[in-house]
C-alpha cells in the first residue's frame, strides 16, 4: 500500500532497547498505511512490565489490539464526534495492524459533557487491555476523562479538545495529549482577524460556561484590546439548554458592538444566531462563532440567519495531494458522507497514526504475547518530534500540545444556491 506520511522520528530514551523502527524514518511524506514493524523481542522482557507503575497491555498471539474512542456521537453535537470517529476509522483502513495485531475500536460517547466523559472513561478503563484512547471531542468531557485515564496509565489523545487548561502546566494530566490546536492560539487569531482584516474596534462575547467556550471567549477578550486597542463592551454567559436569549442579547445590544463572538455549540449557537438577527441594536453587528459550530448541522439549524457570520477554526487547507486524492475518498467510503461533517477528522487520523508509531516503538514479544508498557508508551508519544501528518508537522511538548496549529476564518455565504462555509482568511 502506498506510503502516506513521514515517520515521526520518535526521539525516545527508554529502558527498552532494540525497539523495532522503520527503515524509512524521516523519508517519504507518505508513510505506509500498514504497520511498518512487528513487535520486537524486548531485552528486558516481562521485567519491564513489572517495573512499570501501570504494568503492560498484554495481547495474546492472534488477538486484536483495542483502541478506545471517546467522542460525542449522538445528540445535537454528534457531527463533531462522528467526524473524528470517521477520521480514526480511515486511519485504521489504511493501517489495519499495529505491532502485528489487527486493530479493533471500542467506541464510547462522551456526550460533550463532564458526566458523559466520566461515564465513557470509566467504561474504557474497565476493559483491562485497552491500549490507548482517541478522544475526547469536547473539553468539558476531556478534563475528567484525562484524570480518570491518567490514574490508570492509559494514554488519551484528543483530536478536538482545545481548552488551554488541558495542557496548562498547573492542570495537565500526565497521560493526556492532543493533536488539536490550543485555544490560546485560536482566540488570538480571531482577535487579529477582527482588528486587521475587519478593522473593527468594539466586540462582545457570549460563552456557555463550558471549559471550551469560557476559555476561548476569555482569550479573545484578553487579546482584542492589545491587538488594536479594541474595547470589549460585554462578556455574557448562558446556560446549556436555554432557548430564550433575549435578555443576554438585549444587554449586549445596549452598546451596539461591531462584533459578537459566541464560541459555543450547535443548539444554543443556532438560536443565538437567529435571535440576534431580530434584536434591535445588533442589526449591523457581525456574528461570529468557532469550531464548535463549524458544521453543516449549525447551518441547517440557523438557516438564513447564518449568512454573513464568520467562524474561526482549524485551517483545513492541507498541503500535498494525500488529503484530496486519498483521504477524502476513504472518508466518504467509511462514513457515507459526500464531504467531512466537521473539522477535526484529519486530527483524529494523525492521532491514530502517532499512537501506532509510539506503540510499535515500545512493544515487545515474549512467549507469543505482545506487551506494551504503559509508561513507556506515554514517554514515546510525548517524544514525538517532526511527525509529518495530514495536519502539518507535529511535535509534542511536555504538556501534551502536539499540533502544528494553523487557524483560519470562514464566512457563511450563498454558493450556487446553497449556504456554505467559505474560507476567507488567511489568504492562500
Amino acid at each position: 500500500m502506498q506510503k502516506y506520511m513521514r515517520w515521526s522520528g520518535l526521539l525516545v530514551v527508554l529502558m527498552l532497547v532494540l525497539a523495532a523502527c522503520s527503515a524509512d524514518s524521516g523519508g517519504s511524506s507518505e508513510p505506509s498505511a500498514e504497520g511498518s514493524t512487528p513487535a520486537s523481542s524486548g531485552a528486558g522482557g516481562t521485567a519491564d512490565c513489572d517495573a512499570d507503575e501501570f504494568g503492560c497491555v498484554e495481547i495474546a498471539e492472534g488477538d486484536p489490539i483495542t483502541i478506545g474512542t471517546e467522542l460525542v456521537i449522538t445528540g445535537a453535537n454528534e457531527s463533531l464526534g462522528l467526524d473524528s470517529q470517521y477520521g480514526a476509522e480511515v486511519a485504521r483502513t489504511m493501517r489495519p495492524e499495529i505491532a502485528g495485531h489487527e486493530v479493533e475500536f471500542n467506541h464510547q460517547d462522551d456526550g460533550c459533557s463532564a458526566e458523559g466523559g466520566i461515564a465513557a472513561a470509566r467504561a474504557l478503563v474497565s476493559e483491562e487491555n485497552i491500549a490507548a484512547v482517541i478522544g475526547t471531542s469536547c473539553s468539558s468531557a476531556g478534563i475528567p476523562s484525562a484524570e480518570i485515564l491518567s490514574a490508570e496509565g492509559v494514554m488519551l489523545v484528543s483530536p478536538s479538545n482545545t481548552a488551554p487548561s488541558l495542557t496548562s502546566p498547573e492542570t495537565h494530566q500526565p497521560f493526556y495529549a492532543r493533536t488539536a490546536h490550543n485555544d490560546s492560539i485560536q482566540g488570538l487569531a480571531m482577535a487579529t482577524f477582527v482588528c486587521e482584516v475587519l478593522g473593527l474596534t468594539t466586540a462582545a462575547t457570549i460563552d456557555d460556561g463550558s471549559p471550551y467556550a469560557d476559555q476561548l471567549a476569555a482569550v479573545f477578550a484578553e487579546s482584542f484590546p492589545s491587538e488594536c486597542d479594541g474595547t470589549i463592551t460585554a462578556e455574557e454567559a448562558i446556560t446549556v439548554g436555554d432557548t430564550d436569549f433575549s435578555g443576554v442579547l438585549g444587554n449586549i445590544a445596549a452598546d451596539s458592538p461591531e462584533f459578537l463572538y459566541f464560541p459555543i455549540f450547535v443548539a444554543e449557537g443556532a438560536l443565538i444566531t437567529q435571535q440576534a438577527r431580530e434584536t434591535a441594536g445588533l442589526e449591523d453587528t457581525i456574528l461570529a462563532g468557532a469550531d464548535g459550530i463549524l458544521t453543516p448541522d449549525w447551518l441547517s439549524a440557523a438557516g438564513d440567519a447564518a449568512l454573513g457570520a464568520v467562524l474561526s477554526g482549524p485551517d483545513l487547507a492541507f498541503s500535498g495531494d494525500f488529503y484530496a486524492d486519498e483521504f477524502l475518498p476513504a472518508y466518504t467510503e467509511v462514513s457515507g458522507e459526500d464531504a467531512p461533517i466537521s473539522v477535526f477528522h484529519a486530527h483524529a487520523f494523525d492521532a491514530y497514526n502517532m499512537l501506532a508509531d509510539a506503540i510499535e516503538a515500545v512493544a515487545f514479544e515474549d512467549g507469543g504475547t505482545t506487551y506494551i508498557p504503559r509508561t513507556a508508551l506515554k514517554d514515546a508519544f510525548f517524544a514525538t518530534s517532526g511527525y509529518e501528518g495530514v495536519t502539518g508537522t507535529l511535535t509534542c511538548d511536555e504538556n501534551g500540545d502536539c499540533a502544528d496549529a494553523k487557524i483560519s476564518v470562514s464566512e457563511v455565504q450563498e454558493v450556487d444556491g446553497e449556504i456554505a462555509f467559505v474560507r476567507i482568511w488567511p489568504e492562500e
